[in-house]
């Protein structure tokens, strides 16, 4: 670590070393991209190497003493910290609480969870090709093992466990208690909502998903829409991976992904318009404050939140479709003839409980999340063990969502996050779902005439609406206090409820 240079304040010198952290950081995300589009197999064993190299760099530069100095100089600066709502205060912070959390990690694990990391993508990729739970099995014990003793350095408080000390990284302040107190009465809702769903003898078509369509094509269209809501390509890209996300190194580099099926567009538009979301969030992140925590997102339930408003409260709206469905016959040609704007979006939001997540609507995806909790929280006490995944995901489908599970690639390992070492993230999707809808009903309010913007294909006054109240903050609010920060009151299932209701009873002729 380089001395402090005369011409650098405390603070100056604090902000430096986090950007030089976040290079690091931004560089092996920019591998890890490059892994999942474009590596050929071969590369795999040296990547992963590489990876594991710059996660070692990146936690020795963010943890060396020196930085611990800078802190406590930083805390005692009146002028640094006085006004808890600035940007200086934010990062000292936030850089405390970071610091604090990486110096409980020894360099060796963090350059083994980096190894297994890459590792583990490439195993699971294999054995969900094969839908062979066995082949990724012994990979995943690994993981599951360096999870809980990264639980074990982190530490956590009395009344909790083991996932809690994970979840901060995704989610700070979030609890399994928290989430379980959340998820319970949610879940009795959706359940009475999908009930009478499914009840109904009205339903929408479902011809507009099962229409082939040319790819390449496809693609033309996905990219249209994610550049129309707002996605800047001068500042990013769009590729094909096994399962859509977003990277990248910085706001003005970033990257996502999709994927595409003939006979199912709905997918790769939601996915795309999903993924932009988040790019949308990254590319709305201050420039001057990146590799700062003011220049980074919230939580993951936040971020998740900007890309579930442009998936669902846009995507699957009438007032989309009633722009887009012309775009179909522009794209298409005579392959769209039949679909008329009904078709297209009742299509975009049929109800079917389904193996997969990602390709969930909106009533159900929130069961796929509850499931996936519930293992893994039992996985890290354990009281579950790894070989028995498959059975227990297994019958949790039955009860939860009404469907047998024909195969490991269409069950539990249908998800990338457990071979990246992501466990405590899962429950974030649906916090990103409530987010969403209690921000959007407040920018509805806010933005007179939003939903006739959306009919003429307008998206301008949103993205500004959510760059202004959402993305320029940075850390500067915990996922909460932001909430309450924007919409005036604290995080409901009432607007997600209200939303789902109002949409999907009409459709289904309740």
């Amino acid at each position: 670590m380089t001395t402090m240079t005369a011409t650098r304040t405390p603070y100056d010198e604090l902000a430096h070393i986090s950007r030089s952290a976040s290079l690091l950081g931004g560089t092996a995300g920019l591998l890890g991209w490059d892994q999942e589009v474009m590596m050929p197999p071969g590369g795999l064993e040296y990547r992963s190497l590489q990876l594991a190299q710059l996660a070692r760099l990146q936690h020795q530069t963010f943890t060396d003493e020196r930085v611990g100095d800078l802190l406590a100089e930083c805390e005692a600066d009146a002028g640094v910290t006085d006004d808890p709502d600035s940007a200086t205060a934010v990062n000292v912070r936030e850089l405390r609480r970071d610091y604090d959390r990486q110096t409980r990690l020894p360099a060796e694990l963090v350059e083994e969870e980096a190894k297994l990391a890459s590792l583990g993508q490439h195993i699971w990729q294999e054995a969900r090709r094969k839908s062979d739970f066995t082949t990724f099995r012994p990979l995943l014990e690994k993981i599951v093992d360096l999870m809980r003793r990264k639980a074990e350095c982190y530490g956590w408080p009395d009344d909790g466990e083991a996932w809690d000390a994970l979840a901060e990284d995704y989610e700070p302040g979030c609890t399994a208690k928290q989430i379980e107190e959340v998820f319970t009465p949610l879940r009795d809702r959706l359940r009475t909502l999908l009930q009478g769903l499914m009840g109904s003898s009205t339903k929408p078509p479902n011809t507009f998903n099962e229409l082939p369509l040319d790819l390449g094509r496809q693609r033309r269209f996905v990219r249209g829409i994610a550049e129309a809501i707002g996605f800047d390509f001068d500042r990013g890209r769009l590729d094909i991976s096994t399962h859509p996300f977003c990277s990248g190194s910085h706001c003005n580099d970033v990257r996502l992904t999709t994927r595409f099926h003939e006979c199912n567009v709905n997918d790769a538009l939601g996915s795309t318009m999903h993924e932009a979301g988040h790019g949308i969030y990254e590319q709305g992140l201050l420039t001057e404050h990146v590799g700062t925590p003011m220049g980074s997102a919230v939580s993951l339930g936040i971020h998740e939140s900007q890309s579930r408003m442009w998936e669902n409260q846009v995507g699957r709206s009438h007032a989309f479709w009633k722009w887009a469905h012309p775009k179909l016959r522009e794209f298409f040609g005579s392959a769209a003839n039949g679909v008329d704007l009904e078709t297209a979006y009742g299509g975009a939001n049929i109800v079917t409980p389904g193996f997969i997540r990602v390709e969930a609507d909106e009533a159900t995806y929130n069961m796929h999340i509850m499931i996936r909790f519930e293992l893994e929280r039992a996985i890290l006490r354990g009281d579950l063990e790894v070989g028995d995944i498959p059975e227990v995901w297994n019958a949790k489908y039955r009860d939860y969502l009404g469907i047998d599970v024909p195969d490991d690639a269409r069950g539990c390992l249908q998800d990338i996050h457990w071979s990246m070492a992501a466990m405590g993230y899962f429950p974030t999707y649906t916090l990103g779902n409530l987010y969403c809808a209690q921000f959007f009903e407040t920018a509805m309010d806010q933005i007179p005439g939003l939903e006739a913007q959306f009919e003429r294909g307008k998206f301008g006054d949103l993205k500004q609406w959510l760059n202004e109240n959402i993305h320029a903050h940075g850390r500067r609010y915990r996922a909460a206090d932001l909430c309450e920060h924007v919409t005036g009151k604290p995080l409901s299932a009432d607007p997600l409820m209200r939303h789902l209701e109002g949409k999907l009873r009409p459709l289904y002729g309740l």
